[in-house]
């Protein structure tokens, strides 16, 4: 049962949470002209799409 838990905290709670996060800094980051926030965003929000995929894999053991 904790790898079902597991598996769905980072494959939905997570990526919403840094997805959510990301989206705050690239507008921040645009509002301020501070390129270095928009870049971390923006960072953050492809690492909010593919990290679950790479977290997945070893814990699922696949």
């Amino acid at each position: 049962m904790e790898t079902l838990t597991g598996s769905i905290f980072y494959s939905h709670v997570m990526p919403a949470i840094l997805g959510f996060l990301s989206i705050i800094l690239i507008c921040d980051g645009i509002m301020d002209e501070n390129k270095k926030k928009t870049l971390a965003g923006i960072i953050l929000f492809f690492g909010a799409g593919l990290l679950p995929f790479v977290i997945l894999r070893t814990i699922l053991g696949v």
